[in-house]
């Protein structure tokens, strides 16, 4: 119970120092496994294991010093956290965390569940890079099967000629090759279930990628009808349910030109594109984590404000002219109402790193979109609408995402 336990979390990044906050709210002390030892999860935490992901002793220390572990990113090895299930609750299941790993597992359980999703094939050796019936997917996108994020680990293919040099790039290791589709928009969608089986969800929420990373997130969806958030919500239960989930989980989905839904990929904790639920939201997803994983009551979130989430890049900190590091101009956004500034603690700014975030709230989406579209200005960002649209004035679409 609150004030009670000590939790424990797998990852020392950014969604793990977030975890460690509100659990911390609650009265839990938490301990944090993670081998580096300026980790931002790490530095925040009660206690800081600093050992691998895999090391016995310190498995062993964490499953007797908590009474429940999670996890913030999904390449936790699976093998580690059926270890520490032997002594401790541990949430998300081992065995979901391992097919959330490998993109053919992971499309394998969407089929299973009855979720749509591209066209693809598994390219596990060399000679598959060959198969004639692999021109049905192309144009496609080639991915690794595991380990790739932010637009890590793909590569676009438009003939068979070019597939075994993209295969190459990318070390010759086991891909999977999706077909591409024409998309009007992504967008997510946020679960909690319980170890009782009950769910309770985020409002869905619509994204913007820039060169492969998340750029923004809108929360309610402006392009999306009442009608596709309800399936997008339905097929992410049941995931969850197929996967006999406890814990908070992420599905991106693709919403194509004609409409339908098309699952993209799923990750076993909270998600980027969830930040804003900090701010606009009752119960964030961070508060589901810790329920999920005490065994709390789950509560459906209520959002009390539209809110505009941007990204904080380490380019921000090489804005100026001579691309020497420089603290970005904090008091000029903080100036604008509604603006909710979260950075991460890194102590290094490198380009494309995840520094932090912002999240703009206020009473009506136009005016969310609007001062982000200012926050963004003052920032040197580009912008995100027309400036017609930003404020309101028009009924313009943002652009669809340039994430493949």
């Amino acid at each position: 119970m609150p004030g009670a336990g000590v939790l424990g979390v797998m990852g020392g990044g950014q969604l793990g120092r977030m975890f460690v906050h509100a659990a911390q709210v609650l009265g839990y002390r938490v301990f944090v496994l993670e081998p580096d030892s300026a980790s931002p999860a790490g530095v925040a935490a009660d206690r800081h294991l600093q050992a691998p992901y895999a090391d016995a002793q310190a498995l062993a220390d964490m499953g007797r010093l908590c009474q429940a572990v999670t996890t913030e990113f999904e390449n936790v090895p699976a093998g580690a956290l059926r270890q520490l299930a032997q002594a401790s609750r541990v949430a998300p299941p081992a065995n979901a965390v391992e097919i959330c790993q490998h993109r053919a597992r992971e499309k394998a359980c969407f089929l299973q569940a009855g979720v749509p999703c591209a066209p693809h094939a598994l390219l596990g050796h060399t000679d598959d890079v060959a198969r004639p019936e692999l021109a049905n997917l192309l144009p496609g996108i080639l991915k690794t099967a595991s380990l790739g994020y932010d637009g890590k680990g793909q590569v676009l293919v438009n003939t068979l000629a070019e597939l075994p040099a993209a295969w190459a790039q990318l070390g010759s290791v086991p891909c999977v090759l999706e077909q591409r589709l024409s998309l009007r928009c992504e967008i997510s969608v946020i679960v909690a279930r319980g170890a009782d089986g009950q769910q309770v969800h985020l409002p869905v929420q619509q994204n913007l990628h820039r060169d492969g990373i998340l750029a923004l997130t809108q929360v309610p969806p402006p392009d999306v009808s009442p009608e596709q958030c309800a399936q997008a919500l339905a097929l992410a239960a049941r995931l969850a349910d197929t996967l006999a989930y406890v814990g908070v989980l992420c599905v991106e989905f693709f919403v194509l030109n004609d409409g339908s839904l098309v699952a993209n990929e799923m990750a076993p904790r909270p998600h980027n594109s969830g930040h804003a639920s900090i701010d606009a939201c009752d119960v964030s997803q961070f508060d589901l984590q810790v329920r999920t994983l005490a065994g709390l009551p789950l509560v459906q979130p209520r959002q009390h404000s539209p809110a505009v989430m941007l990204n904080l890049l380490g380019d921000l900190w090489f804005a100026g002219a001579d691309a020497q590091l420089q603290t970005p101009d904090w008091a000029a956004v903080l100036a604008l109402p509604g603006v909710h500034l979260h950075l991460y603690g890194k102590t290094e700014a490198r380009r494309g790193r995840k520094m932090g975030h912002l999240t703009v709230t206020a009473a009506t989406a136009q005016q969310a979109r609007s001062t982000a579209q200012e926050a963004a200005r003052r920032l040197g960002l580009p912008r995100f609408w027309p400036d017609d649209a930003a404020s309101g004035s028009s009924s313009e679409a943002a652009p669809p995402p340039s994430k493949p």
